[in-house]
């Protein structure tokens, strides 16, 4: 039993459509950062920023390869995530915050997103990794609050539905402007002017929309909890931090356990992400324009793919729709390092990908929500962003060293399998029912 301080409980507001919409409309906003930044144009623009001056980046009087700048600058980010995510969660569920919380980091994640543009040259590398990093620990401090908003909105009926809205608006609205800043990039005779043009599109965009959408319409709800006598917020959020890891260990097993199962899964689909543009552009000779018109294709299909999965799990249940997902991961996987040669197989794997990489997140995401204690979303959603994002090396090591060790792509990717095998077993012995009613939560008609 939650030994702190509550108000009366207050009754939840759901189905509200408006609220559903400017919720789902974030996705859109935010996910023009991962796209068009992250995955696609950041990390090779620093790279050729680099060459351009002797092929090495100057940080605090070490030489590091302008290969490596960029995924230090993504670990250093990630690390600072695991460092304060939880403590921001911890802080908006005791307090009037989470709006304004949500909010806050979103402008400033946008804003550093724009000033991308004033990245020019060599000597203003290590402030666009500088940037990079605020965004990304904005992003990641943002989509806390963001996930904490769905069990306030959506019932237990409606979670998945409303889950899968929100992811393929997401991978909708980074699609959008990828598109129209390849286009960009292909048109326009300046291609440097092009590509600071497109990684500051992406901050206007996620600015503007989270403005005209979020902002306007979320409902900030009053606590039930209160903060203890004589506590601030910071330092009560410190010994609740610590409370949330003892309750998830003796309260809620079974949702500890999902999220280690989640963890370990999860580290298998980003691996998947980060290292199928280098197996394509290396074993099947991919050039960078193409490999970016994979990526806007990717985006169109994992928006149907969350949709197509929500009904699979409106028949069977998301735990049964997710292990459905992560089988065909499984066979995907292994037909890539048996079979796959071509250029046309690739672009099919890719799309079948993009369908389960869709239904395997949105699905994760509602599965959760439904196992966590009620009133303490953004608590146990900062865990969640932390498996997520905080384990997140741990596959591409395990990619990189076997093909270091090997020196054949293929292997590494069959190596993956393991964290798909796992993290599908660990589901299966999850028993999802009582995870849900130990945490207090109503049962959805189908589990």
């Amino acid at each position: 039993m939650d030994q702190h301080p509550t108000k009366p409980q207050q009754e939840k507001i759901l189905s509200n459509k408006r609220e559903v919409f400017g919720w789902a409309m974030y996705d859109w906003a935010n996910s023009a950062f991962s796209t068009t930044v992250g995955t696609t144009f950041l990390n090779s623009y620093l790279i050729a920023l680099a060459m351009a001056d002797g092929g090495t980046v100057n940080v605090l009087g070490l030489e590091i390869e302008a290969s490596s700048f960029f995924p230090y600058c993504v670990s250093l980010s990630v690390l600072l995530q695991v460092l304060f995510l939880p403590i921001l969660g911890s802080l908006a569920d005791y307090s009037n915050l989470k709006k304004m919380l949500m909010m806050g980091f979103a402008y400033l994640g946008s804003v550093a997103t724009l000033l991308l543009f004033f990245v020019q040259s060599s000597s203003t590398i290590i402030l666009g990794g500088g940037l990079f990093i605020i965004a990304n620990l904005a992003f990641g401090a943002a989509i806390v609050f963001y996930n904490a908003f769905l069990p306030e909105i959506a019932g237990p009926d409606e979670r998945d539905s409303v889950s899968s809205k929100g992811f393929a608006f997401g991978y909708l609205g980074g699609g959008t402007l990828l598109l129209a800043n390849l286009i960009l990039v292909y048109f326009m005779e300046d291609q440097t002017l092009a590509i600071r043009i497109s990684l500051a599109s992406a901050g206007v965009w996620w600015l503007a929309f989270t403005f005209l959408f979020p902002q306007r319409y979320l409902v900030q709800r009053e606590p039930v909890h209160t903060l203890p006598a004589g506590e601030s917020y910071f330092s009560h959020s410190l010994k609740q931090l610590a409370s949330t890891l003892k309750d998830m260990k003796t309260k809620y097993p079974k949702t500890l356990r999902y999220l280690l199962a989640y963890l370990i899964y999860n580290d298998g689909i980003q691996t998947v992400i980060v290292v199928a543009g280098g197996f394509a552009t290396s074993e099947l000779g991919l050039p960078f324009e193409m490999l970016a018109v994979l990526v806007l294709m990717i985006q169109f299909v994992a928006a149907a793919g969350a949709l197509l999965f929500n009904r699979v799990s409106g028949r069977i249940g998301a735990k049964q729709a997710i292990m459905i997902n992560l089988g065909i991961w499984v066979l995907l996987i292994i037909y890539t390092f048996a079979f796959l040669t071509s250029m046309a197989e690739f672009w099919i794997v890719g799309a079948l990908l993009a369908v389960v990489l869709g239904g395997s997140q949105a699905l994760s995401r509602s599965l959760f929500s439904q196992m966590i204690p009620e009133n303490r979303e953004a608590e146990y959603f900062s865990f969640y962003e932390i498996s997520e994002r905080g384990t997140s090396w741990l596959g591409p090591f395990v990619f990189a060293l076997v093909v270091d060790l090997t020196g054949i792509q293929r292997l590494g990717i069959i190596s993956l399998v393991l964290f798909f095998a796992v993290g599908l077993v660990l589901l299966y012995t999850t028993d999802v029912r009582r995870a849900i009613t130990d945490s207090g939560n109503q049962l959805p008609t189908v589990v």
